[in-house]
């Protein structure tokens, strides 16, 4: 093992670390215990499913709008102030969700949420880039899974609280002021300030912690970077375009193909999701040893081989069990692909990690966004299983597009990242 690795990280980056995970912790977690009690909420205001879409959309638009801005924020502000304004936000609108009084505050409300999640997204993975350039080896699919373990566990705790019959009030308010509180009250204060590891144009930090003399200025608009950086940021978008687009989608259709092209029971309709679910978090967990031994762009090569390979098996079996089985591998192949893809655009030279992270996100989450209704309209001509077909094309497109990935700036690599991207090319 390398002398590089050996070294034991500065106490501030242990910290900041600790802190960014309960960001991603809190932000999964969040969103885990809306969407548990989302039935609830559609019978309180007697909305129809249609009627739900079109509130469901509004959190979707609150998120487009705050993304570019928190990034736009955090060039200037710096990401751990924007991390706080967003949190606040995101935690305050969950009871404000269970106590609207009519539609048009919950419509409401679920733009304020979706705000506060699409720039809490922005502004944590930010500092996830921060403390990775400190850490100087992988770590950022780590954090992505426990964005997926706060996701898993603030379902299980709503479909508790429902079982128990916890009136969604009472849920709502004590999540966001227990998990809220604590971490806007602790966890927040370790965050680093965006100049102590390298914003762009800032002295960056070597290895050792010294300060090494910045050798570009700061640049904090798409138009001002070079035509390759851009292309590379523009390749990234299109490749979280992809993924998030097959994420959206296993979300959306995986239970209905289940049930209505082979034939599965309600229960093990559902179970394709949560297998989906269960197999991302396990991937990310992983993720950041495979990124040492692999190297980013040869692991989201494998990882966009995995995915296609698992839905074919489901589409062209159609039956139930292989179909889950098939699921689970779409998600093991889509696990590490985002977090590589946010680290990747964290390095991209000469533009804030802020702005560069906006852009990405926003990309992708158009993806997620237009990838259901894209299914639905499609399976209207062709039928479901056909329609699918779409994600085992964007799961081959993200393989082509792995190569935005080839880090550029090897100083910013471990040298087991270095040697594996040189077999790589």
């Amino acid at each position: 093992m390398s002398e590089l690795l050996q070294r034991t990280p500065a106490p501030a980056a242990v910290a900041a670390r600790r802190a960014v995970s309960w960001l991603f912790l809190l932000n999964g977690m969040l969103f885990g215990t809306w969407v548990s009690r989302i039935p609830m909420v559609q019978e309180r205001h007697e909305l129809t499913h249609g009627a739900l879409g079109v509130a469901l959309l509004g959190m979707a638009l609150g998120a487009l709008v705050a993304m570019p801005l928190s990034g736009w924020a955090s060039a200037r502000l710096g990401s751990r102030r924007v991390a706080a304004f967003w949190t606040v936000v995101y935690a305050g609108m969950l009871p404000c969700l269970a106590f609207a009084p009519g539609v048009l505050w919950l419509k409401l409300g679920l733009f304020l949420f979706g705000a506060g999640h699409g720039g809490l997204d922005v502004a944590m993975n930010g500092q996830a880039v921060l403390v990775e350039r400190r850490y100087r080896r992988p770590i950022m699919s780590s954090f992505h899974a426990l964005f997926s373990a706060g996701g898993l566990a603030g379902a299980a705790l709503g479909a508790g609280m429902a079982w128990l019959a916890v009136p969604v009030e009472t849920h709502f308010l004590t999540v966001a002021a227990l998990l809220g509180g604590m971490v806007v009250l602790i966890a927040l204060r370790p965050l680093l300030p965006d100049d102590a590891v390298g914003r762009r144009g800032m002295d960056e930090v070597s290895s050792n912690g010294e300060r090494l003399p910045a050798s570009v200025s700061v640049k904090s608009g798409l138009a001002s970077i070079p035509a390759a950086d851009l292309q590379r940021l523009v390749a990234l978008g299109l490749l979280a375009f992809c993924i998030m687009m097959g994420e959206g989608a296993m979300a959306d259709w995986s239970g209905l193909f289940l049930k209505q092209v082979t034939g599965a029971g309600d229960g093990l309709a559902s179970a394709g999701y949560a297998a989906f679910s269960l197999a991302m978090m396990l991937g990310r967990f992983t993720g950041d040893s495979l990124t040492l031994r692999l190297g980013p762009e040869r692991l989201v090569r494998g990882s966009g081989v995995l995915a296609a390979a698992g839905l074919l098996l489901a589409l062209i079996t159609a039956h139930p069990y292989a179909a889950v089985l098939g699921f689970a591998a779409v998600g093991a192949g889509f696990a590490t692909v985002i977090p590589q893809v946010f680290s990747a655009a964290g390095r991209v030279k000469e533009m804030s990690p802020g702005l560069a992270l906006a852009t990405v996100t926003t990309l992708g989450y158009g993806g997620f966004l237009l990838g259901p209704p894209l299914i639905g309209f499609v399976a209207e001509g062709i039928g479901l299983r056909g329609a699918l077909g779409l994600v085992v094309l964007t799961s081959a497109c993200a393989v082509a597009l792995a190569a935005a990935l080839r880090t550029r700036r090897i100083d910013e690599m471990t040298p087991q990242v270095q040697a594996s991207q040189q077999l790589s090319v």
